[in-house]
């Protein structure tokens, strides 16, 4: 019976992962993965469509799929080919997410349980909503709630908007059936005769207006494009590295008028357009496969980066990884009932198998974004947590207990959740400082502390484990507490010494990068904390002033003191470091601060209240 569990809980935690891997299917005949491969410039970086889709519906619904009304599931890169070929369906698509619609005051919009609305639904609205959103509060950090739902609201229809003519100029669905004519009707005015008419008419001379007004029609529809472009999908013809720029649909049509040719990338996406809505299959394909090799050959396009950045996207190991450590949680739990040993190694082996997949997610963000592992603070969240598992599989490995597995896989799902939320600001590999861009101190400086921030979180969360057990587990024994004490003095070793490397390394970088050492900044004032925290810790067990209760409580303090370094200071706004503010940050960050908090008078609570064995002879 034991080893038929055995088995059965790693065959669950393989399936978690086998079926991330299984390739997504199209209910169409049409290359749908081939074109979420097509790379776009957004942002200063190339990715592939496929991942403008799914950022897009992270900022406008939190989540990475659409729901239609009628119960059916469309994958990102559907979304994006209805919103930019068959918008009239796409409006009717529930995407732009509204927690409290009642709060917004639109007569008639709320409908009841329901968050998600659809753009035809919002339309009727839009002058309530911009009266709304030209009486907000400008400055961002001052808004209520109610104003951050209307400027929510109002960016995320500006978005849309934006989106939706990413591959066209077009605002009437109907000219998309025609619209490789008229990008040809287009380039015959701008070649000649509608230049021709329009300096007749400077001129004072007669001119043909139909002829002029067409040519100014076209023009008008290619210079707002060129304004409120999101992407740019056509590359430089002869580019000679990724670094040149890209240009936007309404840029190339207007540049037509220099005497350039039209670039055939915008007129096969023509030709892909209108083939998509009339749903022809063999001419859709042949134009994707035309424009695949355009591509393929161009010296902008890293092509096997952008076939993997798709690939990983639709693989999710971040994703995959938060599942696996609820699994080896959830063992581990169940193993310090019954089977300690055979469900222990179950857990044990499942933790190796996620970290596997968190590692395989590091190592993949730093080949497509060509950086060290963490650039801004969604990478650090997830690094955190990779540092916090590695760890834990050590403490794991020598005690067998299943502690080290329970708190490594706590936090390293905690923190990869922390991650997720902070993906909904779009894509999370772009660059947030300039002062960041530096590879040598961003595989030194960076990634030490880091570490530090892992090893003390750990610390912390070993320590509540500690006051967990002793006031209600009958069998923490005097053994048991005697372990976990050594761990937690282990793991807060090694924190305070990558703290202090990795914060004194930081003011080498701020010298060479600003000119001083040390500036009083609130991050460096943090790292600092960091350290102070640790050494605190080390002399009240060194000098015997503190025992167990209150070196637990020391290593929780450590959990706050940690998360208002790596987190708390970018939610001042203030400083070089503030590199990823969130103000709806600062109310999980004070309920984490309560819990610690929380946690902290239970271990000041006396002994003779504490159930555990241990508990009980100390009381005596």
């Amino acid at each position: 019976m034991k080893k038929l569990v055995y088995y059965s809980l790693l065959l669950l935690a393989l399936l978690v992962v086998l079926r991330a891997l299984l390739p997504q299917r199209s209910n169409t005949e049409m290359d749908i993965a081939a074109f979420g491969q097509l790379p776009v410039q957004v942002g200063g970086r190339i990715k592939p469509l496929d991942t403008v889709a799914r950022n897009t519906l992270l900022i406008l619904s939190g989540r990475q799929k659409v729901v239609t009304r009628e119960g059916q599931t469309l994958a990102p890169i559907v979304w994006l080919m209805d919103l930019t070929m068959r918008p009239e369906l796409a409006d009717n698509y529930p995407i732009f997410k509204i927690e409290f619609p009642d709060d917004l005051g639109f007569a008639g919009l709320a409908q009841k349980g329901e968050r998600y609305y659809a753009f035809n639904e919002l339309k009727p609205h839009f002058e309530a909503l911009h009266k709304a959103y030209s009486k907000i509060n400008k400055e961002a950090k001052q808004r209520t709630a109610y104003e951050k739902q209307i400027a929510e609201l109002n960016d995320g229809l500006s978005l849309y908007h934006r989106v939706l003519h990413a591959l066209h100029p077009i605002a009437d669905s109907a000219r998309l059936d025609r619209l490789s004519d008229e990008y040809q009707s287009y380039q015959t005015l701008a070649n000649g005769a509608g230049i021709a008419e329009l300096r007749k008419q400077q001129a004072g001379e007669p001119y043909d207006a139909e002829r002029l007004n067409q040519f100014i029609f076209y023009a008008d529809d290619y210079l707002k494009l060129n304004k409120i472009a999101y992407l740019d999908p056509v590359p430089p013809a002869a580019a000679a590295s990724e670094m040149d720029d890209w240009k936007n649909i309404g840029l190339a049509l207007l540049d037509v008028m220099k005497g350039e040719a039209l670039s055939p990338v915008v007129t096969r996406y023509g030709s892909m357009i209108m083939a998509y809505r009339s749903n022809d299959v063999e001419r859709f394909n042949q134009d994707l496969a035309a424009q695949t090799d355009y591509f393929a050959d161009n010296a902008a396009v890293n092509s096997q980066r952008i076939a993997f950045e798709q690939w990983f996207n639709q693989f999710q190991p971040f994703y995959v990884a938060i599942q696996l450590y609820v699994l080896v949680f959830f063992i581990v739990c169940i193993a310090w009932l019954r089977w300690p040993t055979t469900l222990g190694k179950a857990a044990y082996y499942s933790l190796i198998l996620a970290f596997i997949i968190h590692s395989f997610g590091l190592l993949a963000r730093m080949y497509l974004q060509g950086r060290p592992p963490i650039t801004n603070l969604y990478s650090s969240a997830v690094f955190v947590g990779w540092g916090a598992v590695l760890l834990g599989i050590f403490i794991e490995r020598f005690q067998r207990n299943g502690v080290g597995a329970a708190m490594a896989s706590l936090v390293g799902f905690a923190t990869l959740i922390i991650a997720h939320h902070l993906a909904m600001g779009g894509d999370t590999l772009e660059m947030m400082r300039a002062v960041l861009d530096s590879n040598f101190w961003l595989a030194t400086h960076v990634i030490i502390i880091t570490f530090g921030y892992s090893a003390m979180f750990l610390a912390g969360a070993l320590a509540i484990i500690f006051i967990g057990m002793g006031l209600f587990k009958r069998d923490f024994d005097a053994v048991a507490a005697r372990s976990l004490n050594s761990m937690v003095y282990g793991i807060t070793c090694f924190a305070a010494l990558f703290s202090l490397v990795g914060t004194i390394l930081g003011g080498i970088w701020a010298d060479q990068s600003w000119g001083r050492f040390w500036g009083w900044d609130p991050k460096e004032n943090g790292a600092l904390m960091i350290v102070l925290m640790a050494a605190i810790y080390l002399h009240a067990r060194w000098g015997g002033i503190c025992r167990e209760r209150g070196l637990m409580n020391l290593a929780i303090c450590g959990n706050i003191v940690t998360a208002w370094s790596w987190f708390g200071t970018n939610l001042l706004g203030v400083g070089l470091h503030s590199y990823g503010f969130t103000d709806s940050g600062f109310y999980w960050m004070l309920l984490f601060i309560a819990s610690q908090v929380f946690v902290m008078l239970l271990g000041a609570i006396p002994w003779r209240f504490w159930r555990s064995q241990f508990g009980q002879s100390r009381a005596a």
